[in-house]
């Protein structure tokens, strides 16, 4: 037996194969990913809306001759469409601001609480997953005109309400509205104060400030941030709250709520679609310059 059999160790060792190192071209990659979704948003966003704002320069969208801004000027004479612009804002100007007041209180009070600060988070957060369906049918087994909520009121001695076809109709909407998107807001405020550092409030209490002064010049100073990202997410929600809208009260609902989505699909169903097209760039526009004032808004309060 060979002394190489005896001892392993005398035996000789085949040199390792080098592996091959394969650099990778980051930013070539980085793009090679990017390519599908941006694709994607071209041919399905971009490519669409491009049409639709070529359409708006026209008298019809088949064989039309091109009338300019023509269709722009005629649609700020529309009383339907002044009506339904009418409507958003006000919707957007009163909803907004009540959803984000509620918000931010309730994350306050969850922030103090020692214990069950997921379980009341919870809570608030169900109707985000509750389907519209049911959410209609809700509503409507509540405020119908023979509902629970008007029959809890003649109990008492009071007339019957018409909570879905009068002025009254407009609240209703803000408080879904709010009811709906109030668990989301107060997850971004309740993120925002987790990061005011507590060393703040304790440098506010040894000078002596009062809750309301810590709350005014340290809590709401820092919220900014935050504050923007809420707004901006809110007024985005508030166009999508016309889906309950129609599903509760129809193509036609009251006036009081008559929005520029009704406006929209009203001319669709009637296959106007210059005023269509032109309702939507229009839309369009004033979405992407509101959007960006409040983005340059953000970046200040970042700053």
């Amino acid at each position: 037996m060979s002394d190489e059999a005896v001892y392993p160790g005398n035996r000789v060792k085949r040199p390792a194969r080098r592996r091959r190192k394969y650099r990778v071209n980051k930013p070539l990659a980085g793009l090679i990913f990017l390519i599908p979704g941006f694709a994607g948003f071209c041919v399905f966003y971009i490519w669409p809306f491009c049409v639709s704002l070529w359409y708006s320069l026209l008298s019809r969208p088949v064989n039309g001759a091109f009338v300019g801004v023509k269709n722009y000027v005629e649609m700020f004479q529309n009383l339907a469409y002044i009506k339904g612009l009418t409507n958003t804002v006000r919707f957007i100007g009163i909803s907004v601001p009540l959803s984000m007041a509620f918000a931010l209180i309730i994350a306050l009070m969850i922030r103090g609480l020692v214990r069950h600060k997921e379980f009341f988070t919870l809570i608030f957060l169900i109707p985000l997953v509750i389907p519209s369906g049911s959410t209609v049918t809700f509503w409507k087994t509540l405020l119908a005109r023979d509902g629970v909520l008007n029959g809890i009121l003649y109990g008492f001695g009071i007339d019957k309400l018409n909570w879905l076809d009068s002025g009254l109709t407009f609240w209703v909407i803000v408080v879904i509205f709010t009811w709906k998107n109030l668990g989301f807001n107060i997850v971004l405020f309740i993120s925002g104060l987790g990061n005011i550092p507590t060393e703040y409030y304790e440098a506010a209490w040894v000078d002596g400030a009062k809750p309301r002064q810590a709350f005014f010049r340290i809590t709401l100073p820092n919220l900014g941030a935050s504050s923007v990202l809420v707004l901006i997410l809110s007024i985005v929600n508030s166009f999508k709250v016309f889906k309950e809208i129609y599903l509760i009260t129809g193509s036609y609902p009251h006036e009081s709520i008559y929005t520029l989505q009704h406006f929209m699909n009203n001319m669709f169903a009637s296959l106007n679609y210059p005023k269509l097209t032109t309702a939507t760039s229009i839309l369009v526009a004033m979405i992407a310059l509101l959007t960006q004032g409040l983005l340059k808004l953000e970046r200040r309060a970042i700053a």
